[in-house]
């Protein structure tokens, strides 16, 4: 029954507001003497995914996936690299498709169930080295891909994954999509959709046959975008169908290695059915762990060694 009674995470004083916990690391915080080399691998399909490497030959690797619009360089990413780094791991922080910089090659792009393309990237990046253990560490949509991958079975897992950590996952993406669209979480929302507006107009440069824009500014929710793109482009009935389909919540009880959830809550982006309680007092290996404060992705810290909590709490979880 490992849920998790009392975090250990105290926010700062007058940064406890979940809002705040959101938005100020985004805009604030800076995460130096992190130096990646990148590496391009290509995907099964054709295409290809960009692979950010902190490497020293340890016998340990992390595995760090991103957020919806996020990339290797996201300041969560970073402090989480470079953590891991300094505490002695290999890190490998690997961009989700047309988030590296650089549009990718097929109609196709990332979507929240996408195991397909994390498998691609830990079984490339277990071969790089003698590891003795890798770690996957997911944030939000990253979470959820890392939780569906290790409960869903579709792939053959290797047996050097040893852990998972993930912060603020959306495990109900029908429920969270419903409370992203509320009055409280517009100006996330109009980010967001201003992001993968742009993400469409680049794509459809290469596939105009098969994309267009007209009438984008009617979409306002995640539901409508899905519905006109994602579900299509992937293989989805709409938007429901895909919601349905890439949730972790129904793969929890199939996680069959130690893994901590961390789900804040006051978090602006997930809805309640985003904290499973049951699933984590009948599961053996899933550690459910909700504190009171820490925003989406945020849990910010003020130290002198410069880490977030959340970068504290994945290192102790993983035995560092």
């Amino acid at each position: 029954m490992p849920l998790i009674a009392r975090s250990s995470y105290t926010p700062p004083l007058l940064l406890a507001n979940g809002h705040l916990q959101t938005i100020v690391p985004t805009l604030m915080r800076k995460v130096p003497g992190v130096d990646y080399t990148r590496e391009r691998i290509a995907t099964p399909d054709g295409d290809f995914l960009d692979l950010d490497w902190l490497r020293s030959g340890a016998r340990r690797l992390a595995v760090l996936s991103h957020g919806l619009e996020g990339s290797s360089t996201r300041h969560y990413m970073l402090g989480m690299a470079r953590a891991f780094s300094r505490a002695g791991w290999d890190v490998v922080a690997w961009n989700f498709r047309g988030c590296s910089g650089e549009p990718n090659r097929t109609v196709v792009f990332y979507h929240s169930g996408a195991t397909h393309d994390l498998h691609t990237v830990v079984e490339h990046a277990a071969a790089r080295g003698d590891y003795a253990e890798v770690a996957l560490i997911g944030f939000s949509m990253g979470g959820n891909l890392t939780l569906k991958y290790l409960g869903e079975g579709l792939f053959p897992m290797d047996s050097r994954i040893k852990k998972a950590v993930v912060f603020s996952v959306p495990c109900d993406l029908a429920a969270s999509a419903r409370k992203m669209a509320s009055r409280a979480n517009s100006i996330y929302m109009t980010r967001f959709l201003r992001m993968l507006h742009a993400k469409i107009r680049a794509k459809m440069e290469s596939w105009p046959d098969q994309l267009d824009d007209a009438e984008y500014h009617r979409i306002k929710t995640f539901e409508q975008f899905d519905d006109r793109y994602t579900a299509p482009l992937h293989g989805f009935e709409n938007a429901a169908d895909y919601y349905r389909q890439a949730s972790c919540k129904q793969f929890l009880g199939r996680v069959t290695i130690p893994s901590l959830l961390v789900n804040a809550r006051n978090d602006p982006f997930l809805a309640a059915s985003c904290y499973p309680v049951e699933a984590a007092r009948r599961s053996p290996w899933l550690h459910l762990e909700m504190p009171q404060s820490g925003g989406h992705v945020g849990f910010l810290d003020f130290n002198s060694d410069g880490l977030y909590w959340s970068e504290r709490r994945a290192l102790e979880f993983v035995g560092s």
